[in-house]
């Protein structure tokens, strides 16, 4: 069962669903089906531990510049 994330058309409530078959999804805060389905970035399991996934060069913020070159650190 895959976990999806969306933004609310009307309210602009951001939330997370599990979505088991055909369930179809609508905003906990509004209840209205009009959502717009998110890119969402996962962990995936890597030797030793947890990595992201496409998180680019820096690990934290993808700044392609590379660890540390960002206004985050």
């Amino acid at each position: 069962m895959p976990i999806f994330e969306y933004v609310c058309r009307e309210c602009n409530h951001r939330f997370e669903l599990l979505v088991q078959g055909s369930t179809e999804a609508a905003c906990p805060k509004c209840r209205t089906t009009k959502l717009d389905k998110q890119f969402s970035a996962f962990g995936v399991g890597a030797t030793g531990g947890w990595a992201p996934s496409g998180g680019g060069p820096c690990g934290s913020c993808g700044d392609p510049r590379g660890p540390g070159a960002c206004s985050m650190n």
